[in-house]
């Protein structure tokens, strides 16, 4: 059946309404493809809050990393995730670090935890305004263990929620445990979410779609990595479900997300042992199942920082130290693209974006 640039579908997984963008060849003409910043060819959500709520999403935000151990980077750097170019100074973290989590509204976004000199295991919780520049603000809640690894986090509008990852220096501390808080409500508690089947640490990245976050792979001990890909629906409070596997064991890669494509990119392989992989893999978030080759990055790389528009996915510098940032587009299978740079050649950065929602 052939859909026409123009139509409207209820997505009963996202419980949102949807329109088809078109494609550039339907029919021989261009009819609605690429309407206002959306691309040609693909579902999307039709936003319901208000023009003013809505800041763009095309704003992505690369923070902290690590220099080299122990020195660790406080910068934070801001791209627009639609154009191309290098990064501009947004601001700095009240504390140096990198390999945490964040989540993000479409205004406010958010540092959670990480690894830095000292302690080594942080528990703070900074934020940021997204569309200004300037210095983290403390949230006014830490969290109840520092941690590392927490590299699964995913958001709504209004919640952000992220795993745990691990809150000490031996392979016993690895944990299952999901967490969330309210990203607009400064002080409130972050309690507990839910579980994963299993402890993992290191996740490749976690995104979604404004109902579903999605978790892949991760390490589930000092040198063990597992595929295993679960999720969860961030409005209801309960532990991970199956969705499917990877196409390889690995570990610290990363991955971001329009509201109906979630691409997975980079990271450790499990066989040969800690060797870094450049394949990018995607799946429908509404859509249970295993994912799908979808190109390769321009560097075999860990630990980068993903950002995203409704369009277009970034990745940002990582281990090996590199300044390099690359992109695709969501709707278009291929390999990924030189977009600019990174001030600095940094590693295990953190990354947000206010596309929709934040990942």
């Amino acid at each position: 059946m052939t859909i026409k640039p123009g139509a409207f579908r209820f997505n009963t997984d996202s419980m949102k309404l949807e329109i088809f963008r078109g494609s550039a060849n339907y029919e021989g003409t261009a009819s609605m493809a690429g309407i206002g910043t959306l691309a040609a060819g693909q579902w999307e959500e039709i936003q319901a809050t208000s023009p003013e709520v809505q800041t763009g999403g095309t704003r992505g935000l690369i923070a902290g990393g690590r220099v080299s151990l122990p020195n660790f980077s406080d910068v934070i750097e801001y791209i627009t995730v639609d154009t191309t170019g290098n990064a501009i100074d947004f601001g700095d973290l009240a504390t140096a670090g990198g390999r945490g989590s964040s989540v993000a509204s479409r205004t406010r976004g958010i540092f959670i935890g990480g690894q830095s000199p000292s302690p080594t295991f942080n528990n703070d919780v900074q934020f940021v305004t997204i569309a200004s520049t300037g210095n983290t603000t403390d949230f006014g809640t830490n969290l109840t263990n520092g941690n590392i690894g927490c590299d699964g986090a995913h958001s709504s509008s209004t919640r952000g929620v992220f795993a745990v990852g691990q809150t000490g220096p031996s392979a016993s501390d690895f944990v299952n445990t999901i967490e969330y808080l309210t990203i607009a409500s400064t002080g409130s508690a972050i309690p507990n979410f839910g579980d994963l089947s299993a402890v993992r640490a290191s996740i490749n990245g976690a995104a979604g779609s404004s109902t579903r976050g999605i978790y892949c792979g991760g390490r589930t001990d000092a040198s063990t990595r597992t595929n295993l890909i679960e999720f969860v629906t961030i409005s209801t409070l309960g532990n991970a479900s199956d969705f499917g596997d990877l196409s390889i064991t690995k570990s610290l890669g990363t991955a971001g997300s329009n509201s109906t494509r979630m691409v997975i990119a980079g990271g450790y392989n499990a066989s040969p042992l800690n060797a870094r992989v450049n394949t990018i893999e995607y799946i429908t978030i509404s859509t249970l199942g295993n994912p799908t080759d979808f190109g390769d990055l321009t560097l075999a790389r860990t630990d980068a920082a993903a950002m995203a528009s409704p369009t277009r996915g970034a990745f940002g510098a990582g281990d090996p130290q590199s300044s390099i940032i690359d992109y695709i587009q969501f709707n278009s299978l291929g390999d990924a693209i030189d977009f600019g740079d990174t001030t600095a050649r940094d590693e295990a950065f953190e990354g947000m974006s206010n596309g929709h929602g934040g990942l």
